[in-house]
């Protein structure tokens, strides 16, 4: 897709005067985040790390607790994995997690506790990008340092008609070296706030689902995308590939109380992770029954089936949920790791159980609560 020659003609390079308007306009509209109140480095990491691919509502109740019983890099640093994973239980991408603990060791064992202040120092640490360590190097440090994302990526080229597409990384080092220019430019102490203020514009008003609110926008005078109403058309992204469909059973078994979990394998979508066991494929009750049997769990009927489907961003999982009590606690179940039997205040307190079984555990507690 190309700009017509009457559009290349009033393409906008952001400048010293765009910088003026955005920072005016966060002043007086950002929201009050908790990551927001300082600049400590680890606050800026923690929150950038667990912001990505997540919505900030969803964010803050995590952060929060994170920020309890981690406060700081020696406590990620020394923390059991077990539990780092279930303070992260339901954000996802779970290397994420693991990779900060990665990095807070590097921190200690590399520059003696106190977190990088240089923009290579910072990416070279496990599990930060360029997005990320230009966040922190401007955010906490005042380097002229763009982190580009996708809310940048979408008002940068809705502001300036650019029609590349902005999954290649080649346009993302284009744009991320035209605002290194503009931050050039900007006072160092108000280099931070300008990250801050791309995050927010893209966030709050040139929006990612739906309608961008033109109106409320502090660029809109100039910007391209507004003006030749071209909103709807930027930015340009390629063609996604279509997600892989799987079919699982799940087993819910019960037995004296306790419920049976599997640990996934330490690679792979998940890794390390506790699910309810399951098998590929949906069963019908009499297969399901079928199957219990030949795990030794002497299966009596089952209380419900239930029907749930989970969309990672490569694959889909159609599951086919059954509850069934047991008169065994058999500990071999899928020859993979074994599995284990957990109290249900266990499962709650202690089991990182990834949010794709979400309802199933949803489902345990109705039942706790009507036995």
């Amino acid at each position: 897709m190309s700009l017509h020659k009457e559009e290349t003609e009033c393409v906008t390079v952001p400048d010293r005067n765009t910088a003026k308007k955005m920072l005016a306009w966060y002043r007086k509209n950002h929201r009050e985040l908790p990551w927001r109140r300082d600049r400590d480095p680890y606050h800026i990491w923690i929150s950038e790390i667990m912001l990505q691919q997540t919505r900030v509502a969803a964010v803050i109740g995590y952060y929060t607790r994170f920020m309890t019983e981690l406060p700081d890099i020696p406590a990620l640093a020394s923390v059991e994995e077990e539990r780092l994973l279930k303070l992260w239980e339901g954000l996802g991408y779970y290397n994420r997690a693991r990779n900060l603990k990665k990095a807070a060791a590097e921190v200690m064992d590399r520059f003696q506790g106190r977190f990088p202040e240089t923009y290579p120092e910072i990416l070279g640490l496990p599990g930060i990008g360029a997005y990320t360590a230009g966040a922190i190097a401007s955010i906490c440090y005042d380097e002229p340092t763009p982190a580009v994302d996708g809310n940048v990526l979408r008002v940068y080229t809705r502001l300036t008609g650019d029609a590349s597409c902005v999954d290649l990384e080649t346009t993302k080092k284009d744009i991320r070296e035209r605002l290194t220019a503009v931050y050039k430019e900007a006072l160092p102490k108000e280099r931070g706030v300008l990250t801050q203020c791309w995050m927010e514009l893209g966030a709050t008003v040139c929006v990612p689902n739906g309608t961008p609110l033109c109106g409320a926008c502090p660029l809109k005078e100039t910007c391209v995308a507004f003006r030749t109403d071209r909103t709807g058309e930027l930015p340009v992204r390629g063609e996604k590939k279509r997600r892989r469909v799987e079919e699982r059973t799940v087993f819910l078994f019960l037995c004296d109380g306790k419920v049976a979990l599997h640990k996934r394998p330490e690679s792979g979508l998940l890794a390390g992770l506790w699910e309810f066991p399951n098998v590929m494929g949906h069963l019908t009750l009499a297969e399901a029954m079928e199957q219990a049997e030949r795990w030794g769990l002497q299966p009596s009927m089952p209380r419900m089936e239930v029907p749930y489907t989970h969309i990672f961003s490569h694959v889909e999982w159609h599951m086919r949920a059954y509850m069934i009590d047991c008169g065994h606690m058999a500990d071999d179940l899928n020859k993979v790791g074994g599995i284990k039997w957990f109290l249900r205040k266990e499962l709650e307190e202690t089991a990182a159980v990834p949010s794709a079984f979400q309802p199933f555990r949803n489902l345990l507690k109705s039942g706790e609560e009507h036995s």
